[in-house]
């Protein structure tokens, strides 16, 4: 075919590509310019310069190329689905699921709330507490979560695994809901990272937490990350303190000391994660 063939060919394809409506004041609207089909190949007009569209050929999938065919003419169907992005909503937050994965956990069911005051507890779908501040006594449970390495009650090789094991369990679960906030009386901050939704435990942590104070309310790590994993079969705590480097604001680095709680049982309870972040928080 000559060229000056295959310009009319293309021609004709995009004149029928191109739909054409009148608005209720008499103007014309281009409404869509639609992929076309030409000897099996789906080809997408990105420019008109000299009046001929510019080609930009692909190979479409098979069924797709056959349900385009196959209603040609009188209209050409659109190639793929439409979507939304960023396809955000409560329980999915962009910024924060990046967050958790620095945490090391990955919320794989597009579900994890982060909560730092009580009406984000309303949003994922929480009672409120029954009363704020709530003051937590776990003296009682400090000596039941050793630190990794301090003693042969718990090593840190033991401690690794248990707590590699709980972030991909946290990662497959349903839904993660995660308070953050001061402990009472300090400055530092704790993040808890829970698959538990019933029994109040959640709304207690947000009663017993301080809200922090923030310029910007972006997520970021905090100083005591507990992963808390309720319905497990075996009851285990412990925590261990290490050293990382963090961004300061200007851009330097910095070394920083951070501890990792992990609690695991049935019914994970709340003194038992308050003693976990009271002694992880003392070591840094």
């Amino acid at each position: 075919m000559t060229s000056l063939g295959m310009e009319r060919v293309i021609e004709s394809f995009i004149s029928v590509a191109v739909d054409v409506d009148v608005a209720a004041d008499g103007d014309f609207v281009v409404v869509m310019v639609v992929f076309i089909v030409v000897g099996g190949l789906v080809v997408s007009p990105v420019g008109l310069p000299n009046n001929i569209a510019k080609l930009s050929v692909f190979r479409p999938p098979p069924a797709a190329a056959a349900a385009a065919a196959s209603n040609l003419p009188p209209s050409i169907p659109r190639v793929g689905g439409a979507f939304a992005f960023p396809d955000e909503k409560p329980g999915q937050n962009y910024i924060f699921n990046w967050c958790l994965n620095a945490d090391g956990v990955t919320p794989l069911q597009k579900c994890a709330y982060r909560i730092t005051k009580p009406l984000d507890l309303k949003v994922a779908g929480l009672d409120l507490p029954k009363s704020s501040p709530l003051k937590v006594n776990s003296k009682s449970e400090r000596s039941k979560v050793p630190e990794a390495g301090m003693t042969d009650a718990l090593s840190f090789d033991t401690f690794d695994e248990v707590m590699q094991q709980t972030k991909d369990s946290l990662s497959l679960s349903e839904a993660l809901y995660c308070p953050e906030g001061h402990a009472p009386n300090t400055n530092f901050g704790v993040r808890v990272i829970t698959n538990v939704k019933t029994g109040g435990l959640v709304s207690d942590l947000v009663a017993y937490l301080e809200r922090m104070p923030s310029r910007r309310n972006e997520p970021k790590s905090q100083s005591v990350t507990c992963y808390v994993l309720g319905g497990a079969s075996e009851e285990f705590a412990g925590y261990a303190i290490e050293e990382v480097e963090e961004q300061r604001e200007d851009g330097s680095r910095e070394a920083v000391s951070v501890a990792t709680v992990v609690i695991t049982g049935k019914n994970p309870a709340l003194k038992r994660i308050v003693a976990g972040g009271g002694l992880g928080g003392g070591g840094v």
